[in-house]
């Protein structure tokens, strides 16, 4: 694809930047918001004059629309100076500052993206104190551990007359108490390490599976094959899999991976990805399968093929009919949880309410660098139908960054957060618990 053919989709992310509605930028230049749409799909080629009136509306050069400029640059301008009491109409000259000062640019765009990704660890860590079982119960037993050896020393140093067998028994205690609390604070220090690839099972099978996952980048070339891989060599020996539970959920992730690479192979998927871009329903349609199928292998693609070079990075979360996060894939920008469940506000946890019901819904991050996303959702089950049990329902919800989603605009967006733990928006009807980033909102 030539750069040229490109300038609808530099279109759609200055508009993002900008703050523009597709329907009020067509309006400023005197165009239909249906053709605006598939000049921004790169559908339709801009002629010179409606180049300059699309280049005027938006504040920019034409060179901007038609050649490539870095837009991670401006974004990250434009983030950080959110971040500040700024002026809105200095804000609308950050395509300024970044033609006239590339290198500052870059230096700020860094820089911005260094401070998103520490305030993101400080989340995770925070969403790690407050919900991780195995830490709250490792923490239960140290300090457990601590007060019975003080208890015993405690009676020791009384003084008084303890019969011998007595301080034999406390003396006992205070070396089981001792030996107790050792393990538990190496059990816990090599589970905060993360650095033991032994059988601990210290770490949650779901994490183990997830961070397997995460250093293949979510795609396995062995599952395009045309014959069925060999799924038990492929979890065995790997140093994040260490435990039997983490194995055999892999196994069964494998599988479902693997029935998605059959019904959707990847050549002709990605052919018809470029065709017609991130369009779920369009996509399950032409292949005949179902969407949930289709939103799993849009997140499951190699970041590495030239024929992805325009598709943006996709998140993928799946929950069960309880509302448990049983796999997630991360996008940046989208906060996630890493324990208990996500934001109320989820589509995903909305496709509960209607089976079988897709929702597209456009997603703004709460906060103050707030990031757009689209977010499609289904609920509904893989399994055969059964009159032995119920239904066993799944919701799934793939994450598309908004500034190079190839869908029109929906509205309104709703604001949402990784967790009420972590979200700043205050007056959310649907929070759980007190945020503890309001004092810093």
């Amino acid at each position: 694809m030539s750069k040229s053919s490109l300038t609808g989709t530099r279109i759609r992310a200055r508009r993002n930047l900008r703050g523009l509605r597709q329907s009020d930028l067509a309006h400023m230049v005197g165009v239909s918001p249906s053709y605006m749409n598939l000049i921004e799909h790169n559908r339709r080629k801009v002629s010179p004059p409606l180049l300059h009136a699309v280049a005027e509306a938006l504040g920019v050069s034409e060179d901007a629309l038609v050649q490539d400029s870095d837009i991670r640059f401006v974004e990250g301008a434009r983030a950080a100076a959110l971040r500040t009491d700024t002026n809105i109409v200095d804000l609308e000259r950050v395509d300024e500052f970044t033609g006239r000062f590339p290198g500052w640019a870059k230096v700020l765009a860094e820089t911005q993206a260094r401070v998103e990704t520490l305030e993101r660890v400080v989340e995770q860590l925070s969403d790690r104190m407050t919900h991780d079982p195995y830490l709250g119960a490792a923490l239960h037993e140290i300090i457990s551990a601590v007060t019975s050896v003080q208890s015993t020393a405690a009676i020791l140093n009384d003084g008084g007359d303890i019969a011998p067998e007595w301080q034999t028994r406390f003396h006992e205690n205070i070396l089981n108490d001792s030996k107790r609390l050792a393990e538990g604070a190496v059990a816990l220090v090599n589970y905060l390490d993360a650095a033991d690839d032994t059988e601990s099972g210290l770490a949650a099978p779901q994490e183990e599976v997830e961070a397997w996952l995460a250093r293949l980048g979510f795609h396995l070339p062995a599952l395009e094959a045309g014959h069925p891989a060999k799924l038990p060599d492929m979890v065995d020996g790997q140093v994040e899999l260490s435990s039997d539970a983490s194995r055999v959920l892999a196994l069964q992730w494998l599988t479902r991976l693997q029935d998605d690479a059959r019904a959707l192979p990847l050549d002709p998927f990605l052919d018809a990805l470029a065709e017609l871009g991130i369009v779920p329903d369009v996509l399950a349609a032409r292949f005949n399968v179902p969407l949930q199928q289709v939103l799993r292998r849009l997140a499951m693609l190699p970041a590495d093929d030239a024929r992805l070079r325009e598709v943006p990075a996709t998140g993928l979360v799946v929950c069960d009919g309880s509302g448990t996060l049983v796999l997630r894939r991360a996008v940046d920008g989208f906060p996630m949880p890493r324990f208990g469940g996500g934001c109320p506000l989820w589509p995903l946890y909305q496709a509960q309410h209607s089976p079988g019901m897709p929702l597209r819904v456009s997603l703004v991050t709460d906060g103050r660098l707030g990031r757009r996303f689209t977010a499609y959702a289904i609920c509904a089950s893989d399994a055969a139908p059964s009159f032995a049990y119920p239904p066993i329902m799944q919701s799934t919800m793939l994450i598309v960054p908004e500034t190079a989603s190839s869908v029109p605009d929906v509205q309104p967006s709703v604001v949402v957060g990784g967790s009420c733990r972590t979200c700043a928006q205050t007056d959310c009807p649907a929070r759980r618990e007190p945020s503890i980033l309001v004092a810093f909102a």
